[in-house]
């Protein structure tokens, strides 16, 4: 008998491997020391591999040279791998033959002429860029505006962009390339002979979003507030709010001041889901609100808008109604006793309070320092990115990298 047999595998040449005559046309399970004649001219095929054992083959032959058009599939048994990896692999190369031998548990199968069968590389992105400073005042007469929400680009399906936009298009990248990454961050808090700064773009690969911009000043020259990715308010002083970015729309105007007179509240600032609120007569205008994305499987609002400084008379108790930061981390306005304007929150693009004046004290009062930006890459799972620290956590088939500072180049492998 074991003549018969040994003198069978010399007449097949094979040495053990027996050839399943039937084409295979479709997906099926392979069986180990077998061979099959694969043909792929209609349709990709997946073969399924068996459980290993150590020195098992299985042979794959491209029967009518159409690999590199529709590719045949490698995919594991259950947990084991395939090259030390348990991702699936493909052969694309007309009329292969795939020579698949089991080693260990470590490695798997293995074969000299396969390769990741990996996703496309599509990247879904949340941009936002910081947010500008809120404007000063001097605090006898003339309250600081807050400032605009950096910059919100987004094309995470299901979620808008920033100023009423629906989602951007995703991009589709290419593995072992460099991609541009910068976080913005926020503008500088004004004063009274200075604007609120704009704050700094954020960047990933082609994708530009634009600092907010910062909050009008009482005594600045020109005392008009910034554009930006969302705009600033206004002082009273030079009552035109700071326009938005609008194309591609990423954002929000400011509010206006009361009137062109002294001793009137300021404009908020721009938000990302919304225009500043105009000042009141006393009153500062709230910011606008930020925009809620869920890029990261939860549901955060970033992107609010600083709030406008309020002017405090004499005979008041208490404050009047400092502007309030819209919602997604804009500072408010300042209030009494403690006049300057607040931050707007770090990683979130939010404008700064502007800061606020009382008619009884005198000297300069400064604004917020706007919230610093954020990018955020999702992609799929079989992909890692090296290069610029950030932080990754997966779900489902995706992963989620989160950068909170820094410029620099990355590489997804």
């Amino acid at each position: 008998m074991a003549l018969t047999k040994l003198t069978k595998n010399l007449i097949d040449g094979t040495f053990g491997t027996e050839w399943v005559s039937t084409i295979q046309t479709s997906n099926f399970t392979a069986v180990a020391g077998k061979g099959y004649f694969v043909n792929t001219t209609s349709a990709e095929i997946t073969v399924t591999l068996p459980a290993g054992v150590v020195g098992n083959e299985v042979i794959i032959q491209d029967y009518a040279g159409t690999f590199a058009t529709n590719k045949v599939i490698f995919a594991s048994n259950g947990s084991e791998k395939i090259q030390g990896s348990t991702d699936d692999y493909k052969c694309i190369t007309d009329n292969a033959s795939v020579n698949l031998v089991y080693q260990d548990a470590t490695k798997g199968w293995t074969a000299d002429n396969i390769e990741t069968n990996r996703p496309p590389l599509v990247v879904s992105y949340l941009v936002i860029a910081g947010g500008g400073g809120g404007g000063g005042s001097n605090n006898g007469y003339t309250a600081g505006a807050g400032s605009g929400a950096g910059g919100f680009r987004n094309s995470f399906a299901g979620n808008n962009t920033g100023g009423g936009g629906s989602a951007e298009s995703t991009l589709t990248l290419s593995a072992a390339t460099n991609y541009t990454v910068t976080v913005g961050g926020g503008g500088t808090a004004g004063s009274t002979s200075a604007l609120g700064g704009n704050g700094n773009d954020s960047v990933f690969s082609s994708i530009i979003s634009t600092g907010g911009g910062g909050g009008g000043s009482a005594y600045a020259s020109p005392p008009a507030p910034l554009s930006g990715g969302s705009g600033g308010g206004s002082t009273d002083y030079n009552n035109t709010p700071g326009s938005r970015v609008s194309n591609p729309i990423q954002g929000y105007t400011g509010g206006t001041a009361y009137g062109n007179v002294t001793a009137n509240g300021s404009g908020g600032g721009g938000g990302a889901g919304a225009v500043g609120s105009n000042g009141g007569a006393t009153s500062g205008g709230n910011g606008g609100n930020g925009l809620s994305n869920s890029i990261t499987g939860s549901a955060v609002t970033y992107g609010g808008g600083g709030g406008g400084g309020q002017w405090l008379y004499s005979a008041a108790s208490g404050d009047v109604n400092p502007g309030q930061g819209g919602t997604g981390g804009g500072g408010n306005a300042g209030t009494r006793g403690s006049y300057n304007g607040n931050n707007g929150t770090t990683n979130t693009g939010a404008g700064a309070g502007g800061g606020s004046a009382e008619s009884t004290t005198s000297g300069d009062v400064v604004g917020g320092v706007g919230g610093s930006g954020i990018v955020i890459l999702r992609y799929p799972s079989g992909y890692t990115i090296s290069g610029l620290s950030g932080t990754t956590t997966t779900i489902g088939s995706d992963n989620i990298t989160t950068f909170t500072a820094g410029t620099g180049n990355i590489q997804f492998n």
